[in-house]
């Protein structure tokens, strides 16, 4: 999950929250706006259901906020076994082409033994060719 998501996740609680307050504060004002004093009751239930509303929002709020690390955590998650099959593949072709270069190397020594015994051969028989000449 980049930067941009999680700070929409932080706005959007943001929101909720002050959603939620704005309802307990519309509730409480609503509350206040009774008529007479036979109205008490009347005002004191706008005052719970404010509240319960208020309640409700902050609660909401809270689940969202959840959800988004949630779903932070496996964003993370997958993006790290992404990560470590990569690695893991890198790895891989490393080695593929490591064992390459050694095969390669061991092409090259053996083609320079042959060509060592190759020289060595001719400068045996050429001593020999010198020795049968000076009569040894």
């Amino acid at each position: 999950m980049s930067g941009r998501d999680s700070s929409w996740w932080n706005g959007r609680a943001a929101r909720l929250v002050l959603l939620a307050m704005t309802i307990g504060v519309v509730g409480l004002v609503g509350a206040g706006c009774g008529g007479s004093g036979s109205d008490t009751s009347d005002a004191e239930q706008r005052l719970e259901t404010g509240l319960e509303e208020a309640k409700k929002g902050i609660e909401t709020a809270g689940e969202e906020v959840k959800k988004g690390f949630e779903e932070a955590g496996k964003a993370t998650k997958e993006g790290l076994e992404r990560g470590r099959e990569e690695a893991r593949k890198g790895a891989e072709k490393g080695k593929g082409k490591a064992q390459k270069a050694i095969e390669e190397a061991e092409k090259e020594a053996q083609q320079g033994l042959e060509k060592g015994k190759e020289e060595a051969g001719k400068a045996i028989e050429e001593a020999e060719k010198r020795a049968n000449g000076y009569g040894y």
